[in-house]
Order: C-alpha cells, then sequence, then structure tokens
C-alpha cells in the first residue's frame, strides 16, 4: 500500500513539474505606423488548451481577423533519445488606427488543466510617413509585417539623397567634467536597402580615453519616426568616452563608405517580363557624420588629500588577514573600491604601514563592467606586508577621495584602523607566503646575499683576443652591405608601387580570382542572387583593373576599344561581352539554376583566363 502511495505521489510530481514548465507568450512588433496591418501571436507549449480569452480592450486598433489556429509539432531522435515538441499558435490581424504607445493587456487560457497567463504587449504607433501622404493621399500603408515594410518615397535614379540614408553621431552629454563619462552613438537611419558598408573611418578621441560597447551579433532594426519620416534604424556603434582634459575638445566627423542596391525602372521588355521592369544596381555613397564639441569643465580646486582621480559615485570598505602574527609571517590588506565611474583610471590608494615592515607591490583585480554611465562593478587591491620585528603597531586609516558628480563637490571616504601585535617567531630562513601574485618576486631569508665568485679567470694577452680580427671587422663590413641591399631593393619597389596604374594592372588577375574563389563558395551553397553579384564584380572589377579605368566610367562600348588598343582579338573581345550578358540575364532567366550558374561560372573564369594570356604589358 506504502509502495502505491509513493508511486501516486512521484507522478503528481511529475504532472506538476511538466505544468510547470508550460509556456504562454505573446508578441507583436515594437512599432507600426497608423494604417499599418500586423500580426499578434500567441503560442502555447502544448495541445492539450482550451479556453483562450483575450482583452477585448485594444485601444489603438482594430480586429481585422482572428483567431486563427494553427498546430506544430516535431520529434528529433539525438543518440538514440527521443524528444518531441508541440504548440499552438493563435494569431490576430490588427490595424493601426492612433498614433502613440499602446500597451495590449495580457491573455489567459487554460493548458494541461491549469490557467496561464501571457505576457502583455507593448507597442508604438508612429504616425504616417509625411512624404508618402503627400505623394498618395494615404495616411496610412497595408502590410501584414510593418517591421519589414519601407517608405517608399525614396529618391529615384542611380543616387540616394541624403534624406533617404543618413547616420547621425550624438553625444549624451556635450558639457562634462574631466573623466566623466558620457555615450556616444552612431545610429543608422535608411529608407533604401543598404547593403552594408565597404569602409569604415572613425574618429581617433583625441584627447578621450574610449571602450567600447560590444553590439549584439544580430543586428535588430527598429522603425522611427524623425522629422516627419519613418525610418528603420539600428545603433551601428556605441563607445563611452572619458575627457582626460579640460577645454572645448572635438570628436571629428566620422566617415562611412555605404553600399546600397538600387530599382532602376527599366525599358526592356524582357525585364518587364522577368523582373517587374526593375534593376537592381549597386549604389556608392559616402556618408560623413557631423562634428561634435564637448565642453569639458576642469575638476573644481581644493582636492581632498587621498585624491585618487575617481570621478563618479564610489564606496571603499577594506579588511585584513590577521591582527595577531608573528615576525616574519605575512598579512594582507584588502581594499575594494566599488561604485560606477572611470574605475579604470583611478589610481591605488596608499596605506602608511609602519617602517618595520616590509612591503610588496600591490596585487590589483579589476571586477567591472561597460555601462552607459560608465564602469560599473569592483575593484580589489590586495598590500601585502611582513613585520620584521615584534611589538604593537598601528596601520592608520586610508583617506580615499573623489568627485562626486551628484552634488558636484569632492568627497572623502576613510577606512578602518588597525593594530597589530607581533610577537617573536622562530627561525627566519624560508618564509613562505602563498596567495599573492608577486610571490616570486619575495626574498629567501638567508640566502639574499651571494659570496664573491673565487674561480681563477683566464686572461688573454693582447693580440690575441677579439678585438682587430678578421671576425671583428667582419661584423661591421656584413651589415654595411645587408643595408645597402636592402636599401636597393626597397627603392625599386618604391618606385614600383608609385606606378598605381601598374600596380592594379599586375594586381588584376588576383582580385578577380579570389572573388571568383567567393562565388564558388555562393555556388556551392546554392545562393543565387549573391552568386550573380560577385561574377559580375569579378568580371567589371578584372577589367577596370587591367584597363586602369574607373569602375563609374566602364561600358561595354569603351571597353572594346580599349581592348582592341591593347591587341586582343575581336573573337575574345566578343566572348568577354557575351560573359557579361550571359551573367546579367541568367539571374533572372527560367530553367535549371545550378546548371546556368555552373556555365556562368566557368565561362568568367574561362574569359579571364584568356584575356590575361592576351594583354602583354
Amino acid at each position: 500500500m506504502r509502495k502505491i502511495v509513493f508511486l501516486l505521489m512521484v507522478i503528481a510530481g511529475i504532472c506538476n513539474t511538466y505544468a510547470d514548465n508550460i509556456t504562454f507568450t505573446a508578441s507583436a512588433p515594437d512599432a507600426v505606423v497608423v494604417g499599418d496591418q500586423f500580426r499578434l501571436t500567441y503560442v502555447v507549449n502544448t495541445q492539450d488548451v482550451k479556453d483562450l480569452r483575450v482583452s477585448s480592450s485594444m485601444d489603438g486598433f482594430d480586429v481585422l481577423m482572428g483567431p486563427s489556429r494553427s498546430i506544430q509539432s516535431s520529434t528529433q531522435i539525438i543518440n538514440g533519445k527521443v524528444s518531441s515538441t508541440n504548440s499552438i499558435t493563435y494569431t490576430y490581424i490588427l490595424k493601426a488606427n492612433k498614433e502613440g504607445n499602446y500597451s495590449i493587456p495580457a491573455a489567459s487560457i487554460v493548458a494541461e488543466g491549469k490557467q496561464i497567463i501571457s505576457n502583455a504587449v507593448q507597442i508604438k504607433v508612429l504616425p504616417p510617413d509625411q512624404q508618402t501622404s503627400a505623394n498618395s493621399g494615404n495616411s496610412g500603408r497595408s502590410n501584414s509585417n510593418s517591421n519589414n515594410s519601407r517608405p517608399s518615397s525614396s529618391s529615384s535614379g542611380n543616387s540616394v539623397s541624403n534624406d533617404d540614408l543618413f547616420i547621425t553621431a550624438t553625444a549624451s552629454k556635450t558639457n562634462v567634467y574631466e573623466q566623466e563619462a558620457f555615450l556616444l552613438t552612431f545610429k543608422i537611419y535608411t529608407l533604401v536597402d543598404l547593403r552594408g558598408f565597404d569602409n569604415v573611418k572613425l574618429p581617433d578621441f583625441k584627447g578621450f580615453h574610449s571602450q567600447e560597447i560590444e553590439q549584439a551579433n544580430n543586428q535588430t532594426w527598429n522603425l522611427e519616426h524623425y522629422k516627419g519620416r519613418n525610418y528603420h534604424t539600428t545603433v551601428y556603434r556605441q563607445f563611452v568616452l572619458f575627457p582626460q582634459q579640460f577645454g572645448e575638445l572635438t570628436i571629428e566627423p566620422a566617415r562611412f563608405d555605404a553600399s546600397i542596391a538600387k530599382a532602376v525602372r527599366s525599358a526592356d521588355p524582357f525585364d518587364a517580363f522577368f523582373n517587374g521592369g526593375s534593376n537592381f544596381v549597386e549604389v556608392k555613397k559616402t556618408i560623413n557624420t557631423p562634428k561634435i564639441t564637448i565642453n569639458v569643465n576642469a575638476l573644481p580646486s581644493g582636492k581632498p588629500s587621498g585624491f585618487a582621480g575617481g570621478v563618479g559615485d564610489f564606496n571603499i570598505t577594506s579588511s585584513i588577514s590577521t591582527q595577531q602574527v608573528k615576525t616574519n609571517d605575512a598579512i594582507t590588506i584588502k581594499l575594494v573600491i566599488s561604485g560606477t565611474g572611470n574605475m579604470r583610471l583611478i589610481s591605488n590608494p596608499e596605506i602608511e604601514f609602519p617602517s618595520d615592515f616590509e612591503i610588496y607591490d600591490p596585487k590589483v583585480e579589476n571586477k567591472v563592467r561597460l555601462t552607459r554611465e560608465g564602469l560599473t562593478g569592483n575593484r580589489v587591491i590586495e598590500y601585502l606586508a611582513i613585520p620584521r620585528h615584534p611589538g604593537t603597531f598601528t596601520i592608520p586609516s586610508v583617506n580615499f577621495g573623489y568627485f562626486d558628480l551628484k552634488s558636484k563637490t569632492y568627497k572623502t571616504l576613510k577606512t578602518e584602523e588597525y593594530t597589530i601585535n607581533v610577537e617573536r617567531g622562530e627561525g627566519n630562513a624560508e618564509q613562505v607566503i602563498a596567495n599573492f601574485t608577486n610571490k616570486e618576486e619575495l626574498k629567501v631569508l638567508g640566502e639574499d646575499i651571494r659570496f664573491i665568485k673565487l674561480n681563477n679567470v683566464k686572461l688573454n694577452p693582447k693580440g690575441q683576443f677579439f678585438f682587430n680580427s678578421m671576425t671583428y671587422w667582419l661584423f661591421y663590413i656584413i651589415p654595411v652591405l645587408a643595408f645597402i641591399i636592402f636599401f636597393i631593393v626597397y627603392r625599386k619597389q618604391a618606385v614600383e608601387s608609385a606606378n598605381i596604374a601598374k600596380v592594379r594592372t599586375k594586381k588584376a588577375n588576383k582580385i578577380a580570382t579570389r572573388r571568383l574563389k567567393l562565388a564558388g563558395k555562393l555556388l556551392a551553397e546554392n545562393k543565387k542572387d549573391a552568386f550573380y553579384d560577385e561574377v559580375l564584380k569579378a568580371l567589371w572589377g578584372y577589367i577596370s583593373d587591367k584597363l586602369n579605368i574607373p569602375v563609374s566610367k566602364l561600358s561595354k562600348d569603351n571597353i572594346e576599344g580599349k581592348l582592341i588598343n591593347y591587341g586582343v582579338d575581336d573573337e575574345l573581345i566578343k566572348e568577354f561581352i557575351n560573359a557579361l550578358h550571359e551573367c546579367e540575364f541568367a539571374r533572372f532567366a527560367p530553367g535549371d539554376e545550378a546548371s546556368t550558374m555552373d556555365k556562368v561560372y566557368s565561362t568568367a573564369l574561362e574569359v579571364i583566363s584568356k584575356i590575361e594570356n592576351s594583354i602583354k604589358r
């Protein structure tokens, strides 16, 4: 009977544990635009559910549809262990009808016989894009997922305006004290398809100590209403800066060389049939952020004794390993500075040990993390000392001074005073001091004075030694000869490097080979669009470098004329032009994609190889 009761209790416990693992979560976009349609979803990780109850109060939104129900099941077998997951998703389609910040209350559901409450959802509804509204006369857009939609009113043609793509550099504070931390943020605002940056040049932060805040691996984009437009935004980089001097300090502009995929309308009927009449071209744009001026105030006069250079909000505590020791035994005093500010830039407070103590360099450990307000955490400083004579000694308190940013005044903190009773110890020859970083530098008592070595030393007569010998002169001659040879080779390389056209020509084949190698990887991964982009870059880039023509000025007509001047055969020129046509057309052509990609790859590789062998410079 007892066994049956025990078994029932175990089963009940397992059921309760399983019930505790049931989750019921709600999700929706963080931001939408007035007129947008979006999905509100509820997911529960079990299929034994009933009685879904969703709040009827959804101010700011119209419920267009829902709930629609979908069931998901999956089974995995890993190392013979079978695991399965089951879930149900309830989906509502909502439409935002009023600007503002809204909260959709939590929903409830009965799962496995137990009522589960979901999380509430916060949604920001942005006003409609002013330019889109002016152009279309419509205050909203219709899209089932506003996070993936962008305002369509971007600049036309092969250019991108400063209103369609820009980057801001903002400082959280522009009036600070020396060593006061502030946050510098570079943020991207875009209405176009930004593919990435070919080159980024950030300022050198002269006059500042800088530390970068680590960003998440997956960049998240959000909708933001800025100056009447709805942009997709993301934080690109963030730095915490500590001014190292007072006065007006300047943060120079940052430069970003952006690469954008731009849709260009085409009159070609093939484009209209295969790609809706649009071609995507790569557009380059250089973006410069504005210059930022930071007014840095000097720290007030009257710095207290024990001022360690700290600026922020700090606290200090102390502890001692023991107050009853014997001569030649070690004691350790530990200081812990905690708080937020320029933690790494603080100097170590000094402890006034008695003159009878032998002192060693402190061991310092920084346990800090970077936040937007500065460095937060603890700085642990351990001082090791060894008393050499018996007696009663006093180690005075430590004064720690810092500048408090809240009160704009200096503050001084004091640690505890310690009284040490030192008794005479037994022997002093081989003292071992453990758990201290600098223990390898400690001297072993009784062995720190070495005897003079008394062995006889053999002396050589003058003229029978290294001086004035052949080896002696070779030590002078060989380095001089090596320097002359190096100088000649270096000058030759410098002259060749100065000829930019020649350098580009020499490197053309290497760069094209590298791009085709990357295209081969994309071919193996079956990434169609990226593959064709890389093959086109290889073809255009190779001929640009080989003929020393900027990519922006390349055309199929001037390529043909230049290749004829270099003595390239007409048939080979036609083959190269056909390779360009074939690559551009194959991207949108129907049929077997794998075989088409293989053909394009081999054609590009073959024609570059033929032109490389044909052009003799």
